[in-house]
């Protein structure tokens, strides 16, 4: 099969050669983009299967796959984004600031389905693999860019996130990875277009603009660098001071939890100015944010701390350890799931540096070497699908195994822990076999689910939330007040209900007879269904028509 060069679009201009990369751009056959394809189709497969075994047995939750699934289901519907999760009359933008979920509404028009969201983080998150790969592929052989793309697809922080749900981090993830490898090649005014986007995925994106504009400026491009500075603090005022405030129930932006550094970000900043070991010490003052370091930093050779690319994540990595909330540390969580490109793409380039350096030591120990007549990772080779390196580029890296065997050592660790260790990665209880059967709690929850008819209000457990959004107003045990919901699922087995301020079984229990429920099923494996004769108010059949 032919061998045929990728546009000029793709592969962009001349990156730096000081790094071992490739000035010239990858030959690539249809066969190598093939491999790729499957690799992607597998980690998909393995994606779907956990996430719908996940739906099945009751474990995905109304945070946050229901409050996305009533968010993007009203966008659906033309309306305002009101989630019942969030509380009566909420709107979604009141929270976090992320219109780009309006986007996936089609969806809904074609499977009215919460899962349907699921289908579409798969997506996102597996066509990263496609700006990793290509960006390795500048530097390195097609076998280990395909490693390397493979163990990201399969790293925990991807694991976390599809065992999460959905969350509109998924949408940042690929983007994020493009802005990496547009800056890589040199298509600055491309990565700031692409940067531009993530502020319409979250609003503290907007700092992370500002590090990509530090990328930008490491790399000289003024312009570029500038405009992304600005836009992306103009961006984080606009979405933190206009648009949250202004669907806010409480009027203002409500996730200032930084309380280590200030109670508001002035005093913050004059703090980490002003005492900057103390700050520095809040990133590592309890255990979970010691292990989140390990993670991402130790199994990657600590390779990210030599690339400039790695300030791209530090923003959102540091944004998290300075949070005063103890679950945002965890590697369990959706977080880490847009830092692991950036960290693994900054980890190739570090090594591409590195065999850079270890080339000009041999050439000034023993001058130029010959021109490169076999195939090892990064050199010349004769033939369809090779990947031409100009000498003064591909000869920091011939003949030096360390890349290949770096991606392959990653991707091990991935499979060795995907078996070994579900706390990190969640997919062992998948490929064990242990999310195939069915619970009786769950069962039991499904039974009670078939107890509620359509087009009516009830407070629900966490869990039953997402089997309940496509055809009732769906909320928390009282996070919707006191007179809309006629119905109840109550779930005793757990400690607490879910929602900001989550009420505890007995509270329920009580509320519930305090409200004039009956009880329509008790105690099934711990689930309770409950009801009050009273008319369904009007709000319940129009949320969902």
């Amino acid at each position: 099969m032919n061998a045929r060069r990728l546009p000029r679009w793709v592969i962009g201009t001349q990156p730096d050669r000081r790094d071992g990369a490739d000035t010239v751009g990858p030959t690539t056959t249809a066969g190598q983009w093939l491999q790729l394809g499957a690799v992607m189709a597998v980690a998909a497969v393995l994606y779907l299967v956990h996430s719908f075994l996940r739906f099945r047995n009751f474990e995905a939750k109304g945070y946050d796959l229901g409050i996305f699934d009533q968010a993007v289901r009203q966008y659906a519907l033309f309306r305002e984004p009101i989630v019942p999760v969030k509380g009566v009359d909420f709107n979604i933008l009141g929270d976090h600031f992320h219109p780009v979920l309006a986007l996936l509404a089609p969806l809904y028009w074609i499977w009215d389905d919460p899962r349907v969201l699921n289908i579409a983080m798969t997506a996102l998150l597996v066509s990263t693999a496609i700006p990793v790969y290509l960006f390795a592929r500048r530097r390195f052989s097609h076998a280990t860019a395909l490693t390397g793309a493979g163990a990201m697809l399969l790293w925990w922080p991807f694991q976390a996130m599809v065992n999460w749900d959905f969350h509109e981090i998924a949408v940042g993830v690929p983007v994020i990875a493009w802005v990496v490898w547009a800056i890589d090649g040199r298509r600055y005014w491309l990565a700031t277009v692409l940067a531009l986007t993530l502020l319409s995925v979250r609003e503290d994106m907007g700092i992370t603009l500002l590090a990509i504009a530090m990328v930008l400026a490491v790399k000289r491009a003024w312009v570029p660098a500038v405009v992304t500075a600005v836009l992306g603090v103009a961006g984080y005022v606009f979405a933190t001071s206009v648009v949250i405030p202004r669907f806010s129930p409480e009027g203002e932006f409500g996730y200032w939890q930084f309380t280590a550094l200030g109670p508001d970000m002035g005093s913050s900043i004059a703090f980490m100015l002003t005492q900057p070991l103390d700050a520095f010490a809040v990133l590592f003052d309890h255990p979970l944010k010691v292990a989140l370091w390990l993670l991402h930093f130790v199994a990657l050779w600590l390779l990210p701390l030599l690339s400039p690319y790695t300030l791209i994540g530090m923003p959102i990595l540091a944004s998290r350890l300075f949070n005063d909330r103890l679950n945002v540390w965890s590697p369990v969580y959706q977080y880490d799931a847009i830092l692991a490109p950036v960290f693994l793409m900054a980890a190739l380039e570090a090594l591409a540096r590195i065999g850079a350096w270890r080339h000009a030591r041999q050439v000034r120990a023993s001058g130029p070497p010959e021109p490169p007549s076999g195939h090892d990772d990064g050199a010349l080779a004769s033939g369809a699908g090779s990947h031409r390196l100009p000498r003064a580029a591909g000869a920091g890296v011939r003949g030096w195994r360390v890349p290949a065997v770096f991606v392959s050592v990653l991707l091990g660790c991935g499979v060795i822990g995907t078996v070994l260790f579900p706390q990190v990665f969640p997919f062992q209880r998948t490929v064990t076999g242990d999310t195939w059967q069915r619970t009786e709690w769950a069962r039991a929850l499904d039974r009670a689910v078939g107890m509620i008819p359509d087009d009516v209000c009830i407070e629900a457990a966490d869990n039953a939330v997402p089997h309940l959004v496509d055809r009732t107003y769906v909320g928390l045990h009282g996070d919707i007040g006191d007179d809309l919901a006629t119905w109840m699922i109550i779930d005793t087995t757990v400690e607490e209900l879910g929602g900001w301020d989550p009420l505890t079984p007995d509270q329920a229990l009580e509320r519930a007879e305090r409200l004039g429920y009956g009880v329509v099923s008790e105690d099934d494996h711990g689930i309770w269904v409950l009801h009050r004769d009273r008319p369904v108010d009007p709000v319940c059949a129009d949320y969902v028509p």
